[in-house]
Order: C-alpha cells, then structure tokens, then sequence
C-alpha cells in the first residue's frame, strides 16, 4: 500500500478498505477537498469515523477546502459521539500567497478547534509524513491530544520535511559546495534529519504511543473502538456530555 520511495503518492481509499469491514464504508463529499479523504465505516462492527490524508492530491497538504471538510466531519461526528479515527501522511498546510487569498488561516483555526473538541474519541495512525501544523491538526492539535497516537516504522515526525529542513538548515555548508560534492553533502544531511525524525526517535522522547507493524492496524484500532464503547456503555459522559443512553 504505502511505495518504498517515500517521495511517491498512492490511494489511501485502498488502506481504509483494507482496515475496514467488508463493504462498510461510505466516502462523504469525494469530490471536494482532495486532500483528505473522509469516510463512516465499521471496525470489527463498530461504528467509526475515519479521516485520511490522501497523498494522491495536493501530496497530502492540507488547502483551505480541506480544511472545511475535515473541520465539517469533526462536528458530525462529535454531534453524534461517533470516534474518529485519523491516519496521517500530510506534509502540513499548504503555503503560498494563492493559499491564504483563500482564507486558510482562517480556516486552519477553525480546523484547531473543531479537533481539540472532540477530547476523549480520535485515534491517530502516522502512515508516513506527520509534518509541521497541518499533520498536529488531524491529531485533533498534537500528537499528544489524541486518546492513542501510534505510527508505522515509515513515519516521519517533525516541524519541517527533511529536504526543506536540510536546505534551510544547511544553507551555507551546501552553498559552499557545487556538483557533485554538494549533491553527496545534501544526501549526508538528509540522511541524518530523516533519522532524527524517525517513529522510533519520536516514541523514545514520548512525542506518539507506540511504533507498530502495520499489519497490526486493524487490531490496534478495534482493541481502542471497543474500549471506547464500552465506556460509553458504561454511561460516562462523551466529550459532548452525551450518554450512548442519549443517542
């Protein structure tokens, strides 16, 4: 599902198939805000809300239609207590005089709030990139916000993309190298962030739960689901202050 070359898109409708039941999901609005895909499914027979960053538009990064659609499906699904569960591959938000004539910082707020409200039911899953604001914000604000935040061995976690970070960072030591030598230096450097922004680096500080074998998501995720109800079963009170009695 997810390329070896991490600089490749892919169909992310494939992943929810597959964590999915058999024939239980049902994409809203497909055809806006191509960057996220949003999608009610069942887990192991429970009801869910699943959001994902579809790399195959934009490269994931998160515009101002986007932002509306994520924020939209955040309250639906806190309106109806509904869990949420995020998988993230996004680069962050996208820059650029043409993005914010949209209003997306504007909007990104409204996505802020939309996330930090739903408080006790969004687990997250890092397929690959969790970079910069964009990334945070379908972790509900942080990684540290959601209930369970877990990612695969291919995540990469940090303010910036590597290359970008390398090119910045790096500025004069790669200035002062031409050809060939400078391309060998980026590589070098390249090679150090993305280690530095690996999963596992990320777990060992505490920044995410757990590093886990992929073919594990669909477990991970119900064991979460059904702990989720059965608190609701229980008659705690939601984020919403709503009862699965009140429903």
């Amino acid at each position: 599902i997810i390329p070896e070359n991490r600089k490749r898109a892919y169909d992310v409708r494939r992943l929810i198939k597959i964590l999915c039941d058999h024939d239980s999901t049902l994409e809203l609005r497909p055809n806006f805000g191509g960057a996220v895909v949003t999608t009610l499914a069942r887990i192991d027979g429970m009801s869910v809300g699943i959001v994902a960053s579809n790399p195959s538009s934009n490269g994931g990064a998160i515009d101002s239609n986007a932002c509306d659609k994520i924020s939209r499906f955040f309250r639906l699904m806190k309106a109806f207590d509904l869990p949420v569960v995020s998988l993230v591959d996004c680069p962050g938000f996208m820059v650029g005089n043409a993005a914010e004539k949209t209003g997306l910082m504007r909007k990104a707020g409204r996505l802020f709030l939309a996330g930090a409200a739903l408080e006790d039911s969004l687990f997250a899953v890092i397929t690959r990139k969790a970079v910069g604001l964009g990334a945070m914000a379908l972790c509900g604000g942080s990684t540290k916000n959601a209930v369970d935040c877990v990612s695969w061995p291919t995540g990469e976690i940090g303010a910036m993309g590597v290359e970008g970070a390398v090119r910045l960072g790096f500025k004069k030591e790669l200035d002062a190298l031409q050809g060939e030598d400078r391309e060998k230096l980026f590589q070098k450097f390249c090679s150090a962030v993305y280690k530095q922004n690996s999963a596992t680096n990320a777990a060992s500080k505490l920044e995410i739960d757990d590093v886990i074998d992929p073919a594990e998501s669909r477990s991970r995720l119900a064991y979460n689901l059904k702990a989720y109800y059965d608190k609701q079963e229980r008659g705690t009170p939601s984020s919403n202050g709503k009862t699965s009695s009140d429903l």
